[in-house]
Formats: structure tokens, C-alpha cells, sequence
């Protein structure tokens, strides 16, 4: 439960971004569960329903993963100016360590160990974003009735090449028809 009187302060607020963007490999869906704990179920700045609230309203926002999500969560918790430094401590580290290999990883590529290095890191980078996308179906009661939507979807990406654009535009019309439908059921 949130906890009202709980007020992070802007350096906490930007050293916890700044701790996930520096550690976090895969991206901002790997970034998910971190947050998570941290804002969640560390210092219950937010609920659970709050946190997956924002988390829906930053994958369906045009940019960055884990910029966005830094966005909303900073705003909701301090604002314009939390909403600047969980962004800026998400992205900074990232792009200073990415900044760096570029620098020095033409010296490097060549070496089998730097490749097997990489192979290693693949399969973790798939936990980290199965994970958060397991326990979000989980939370929004993915039943067997419509796990096939997910399904399908990755089938029509990933074995027929349909773009996701057409999966998304698909995914709207069909929520509104389905929404539609409830509401006049009712």
C-alpha cells in the first residue's frame, strides 16, 4: 500500500534511476522489474495497481522504454522536476556506458572472448524482459480465454512478418469493439 507521508526526495529519486540505468542490460523492459522492486515493493512509493498503470501508459507512449517510464513515474511522484531527474539517472548511466564501448570495442570485437561474452548475456536479457511480461499477464487476469492474443500476435510477427503497427491497429479496433459490445451487453 502506498504510503501518503513517504515523499522521495529528488536524489533519491534520481539515484534510483541513476542504480537501474547504470546496471540494468536489455533495455527498458528489463528495466521493468527493477523498478518495480524499488518503487514498489522497497519504499512503497507506489502501488501495484499504480505502478501497472504507468507501465501501460509508458509501452503505448512513442519513444524510449525506460525514458518513458522514468518520465511518468517521476512525475507522479515529484513532478516536472522528478519527472527530469528519474529520467536523466535512467539515461545518463546507459549513455556513458554505451558511449565508452562504442569508444574502445572496435580494439576489442575481434577477440572470441568478447563474443562469447555476449553470447552469455543473451539468455539473460531474455529473462529479464520474459519476466516482467509473465507477471504483468498475470496482474491483468490473462486467462486462457485470451492468452491466444499474445500468441498469435508474436506468430504473425515473428513468422509472417506482419508489422506490429498492423498488430497494435488491430489490437485498438478490437479492444473498442470489445468494450463497445460489453458496455451495450450491460
Amino acid at each position: 500500500m502506498k504510503q501518503e507521508e513517504s515523499v522521495v526526495s529528488l536524489l533519491d529519486l534520481g539515484m534510483i534511476f541513476a542504480k537501474i540505468g547504470a546496471f540494468t542490460i536489455g533495455g527498458g523492459y528489463a528495466m521493468i522489474p527493477l523498478i518495480e522492486d524499488e518503487v514498489v515493493t522497497k519504499h512503497h512509493y507506489l502501488t501495484a495497481e499504480e505502478f501497472l498503470d504507468l507501465l501501460a501508459v509508458a509501452q503505448s507512449t512513442p519513444g524510449v522504454m525506460a525514458a518513458n517510464i522514468a518520465i511518468f513515474i517521476g512525475a507522479k511522484l515529484r513532478g516536472l522536476k522528478g519527472s527530469l531527474v528519474a529520467t536523466m539517472g535512467a539515461v545518463l548511466p546507459s549513455f556513458c556506458i554505451i558511449l565508452t564501448i562504442a569508444l574502445f570495442f572496435q580494439n576489442f570485437r575481434e577477440y572470441e572472448v568478447v563474443d562469447h561474452i555476449f553470447k552469455g548475456i543473451r539468455p539473460g536479457v531474455v529473462a529479464l524482459i520474459a519476466v516482467p511480461t509473465f507477471n504483468m499477464g498475470r496482474r491483468i487476469h490473462l486467462g486462457w480465454t485470451t492468452a491466444w492474443i499474445p500468441v498469435v500476435s508474436a506468430l504473425l510477427i515473428w513468422a509472417w512478418d506482419v508489422s506490429p503497427i498492423y498488430i497494435i491497429i488491430c489490437a485498438a479496433v478490437g479492444g473498442i469493439a470489445y468494450g463497445w459490445i460489453g458496455g451495450r451487453a450491460k
